[in-house]
C-alpha cells in the first residue's frame, strides 16, 4: 500500500476544505498550508491585497517541496497550475450553497464581531459559486479544472465532517 503525501483538498468558500485538511493533517502529522497564506499579504484589515500570481507560486513551490507529507486547502484553479503536478491526490469537497452561506456568516460573526459591508460582498460572491456567474472560484470553473487533472480524484458530496474526514483518510491510504 502507497499512502499519498501529497494532497490538495478544494471546493466552494465555506465547504469546509480548511477544517478537514487541518483534522486529517493533525490525524496523519502532515504539514497543513492554505492557499489563503499566499494569495493574501498579512495586512491590518485581513483578505484586502492579493499576492501577484508569480509571488504566491514561488512561496507555495518553496514551501510544497521542501515537505515530504503535506495537505493543501483552499482553491488555486486560475493560478496555481504549475503546481498541479505536485499533487497525488485531489479532494473535492462539495456542500450546498444555503449551508456554505449560514457557515460563512457564523464564520465572520466570530473572526469580527459583525458582518461588515465588505463580508456580505465575499458571502453574496461565495452564494454566487454554483452559478458562475461571478469572477474567481466557481462550481463551474472548478468541473473545468478537474477534467484535466492527471492525478487521483475524489469527490465529496453533503458529508458530515466525520465523513469527510474519514474519506479522506481512506483515499491518503488506499
Amino acid at each position: 500500500m502507497h499512502m499519498k503525501n501529497r494532497i490538495h483538498i478544494f471546493g466552494a468558500s465555506g465547504s469546509g476544505t480548511s477544517t478537514i485538511a487541518k483534522l486529517v493533517s493533525e490525524r496523519l502529522n502532515y504539514t497543513h498550508f492554505d492557499t489563503d497564506s499566499y494569495y493574501w499579504y498579512k495586512t491590518d484589515t485581513p483578505f484586502t491585497e492579493s499576492r501577484p500570481i508569480p509571488e504566491r507560486l514561488q512561496l507555495m513551490n518553496a514551501d510544497l517541496t521542501t515537505h515530504d507529507k503535506w495537505i493543501l486547502s483552499g482553491s488555486l484553479d486560475g493560478w496555481g497550475n504549475p503546481l498541479v503536478p505536485l499533487f497525488e491526490l485531489v479532494v473535492y469537497v462539495y456542500v450546498p450553497p444555503d449551508i456554505r452561506v449560514e457557515r460563512l456568516k457564523k464564520r465572520e460573526l466570530e473572526r469580527y464581531g459583525s458582518i461588515s459591508e465588505s463580508s456580505k460582498e465575499f458571502i453574496d460572491w461565495a452564494a454566487a459559486y454554483d452559478l458562475g456567474t461571478r469572477t474567481g472560484r466557481s462550481l463551474p470553473r472548478h468541473e473545468q479544472w478537474m477534467a484535466g487533472l492527471g492525478c487521483k480524484l475524489i469527490k465529496i458530496v453533503n458529508n458530515s465532517l466525520d465523513e469527510s474526514v474519514q474519506t479522506v483518510l481512506d483515499a491518503i491510504r488506499s
